[in-house]
């Protein structure tokens, strides 16, 4: 579990289910995910899989709560994508209603600091469609920038992505920038 000042990362709890799977059934939320609603099954199924990933290596897409109310947000986290499975990937979700309030770059932020200081990774990457501008922003702010575009397939489906990056070097050196303002 991490926490930020206004976040707690932890593993998905069963009251986070029925939250997990409408957010995942909501097509805009779906838009640049595969662009299908997952049913609940398949959220719950996910969810069990990141608690299972979280406990076995300490890493994964971890359900992101508000601190201030306990209110379950979405998730978010560090874990392995096949296309490029030696390379650690950062992603989030949120639920709509929370688009817009910082969280995904909190939350972000947070996983950053925990990939470069305790996994002791020397580069993190995070993955989206190229029209995904809102998550493009995310990354930009966290101190990403491009990396590279590519062709990706996900169930059985290409789509265009871009990939952004941060080295231990890159991310140290904002620390420091932004220590010094």
């Amino acid at each position: 579990m991490h926490t930020t000042d206004r976040l707690v990362l932890r593993p998905f709890r069963d009251e986070d289910l029925p939250e997990w799977a409408a957010m995942n059934a909501d097509p805009e939320v779906m838009e640049f995910l595969g662009g299908e609603p997952l049913t609940r099954e398949k959220s719950d199924w996910i969810a069990g899989a990141v608690n299972a990933q979280h406990e076995a290596e300490g890493i994964g897409f971890l359900a992101i709560e508000r601190r201030s109310d306990g209110a379950f947000l979405g998730a978010g986290g560090l874990q392995r994508e096949p296309w490029y499975p030696d390379e650690m990937e950062l992603g989030w979700r949120l639920a709509r209603e929370y688009w817009g309030h910082g969280y995904a770059t909190e939350a972000a932020k947070s996983w950053l600091a925990y990939a470069f200081t305790e996994l002791d990774l020397p580069r993190v990457i995070s993955i989206t469609d190229a029209p995904n501008l809102r998550s493009i922003a995310v990354m930009k702010r966290i101190g990403m920038t491009f990396d590279h575009a590519a062709e990706l397939v996900e169930d059985g489906v290409p789509f265009d992505a871009v990939i952004y990056s941060i080295t231990t070097a890159a991310w140290s050196n904002l620390l420091t920038e932004t220590a010094g303002s």
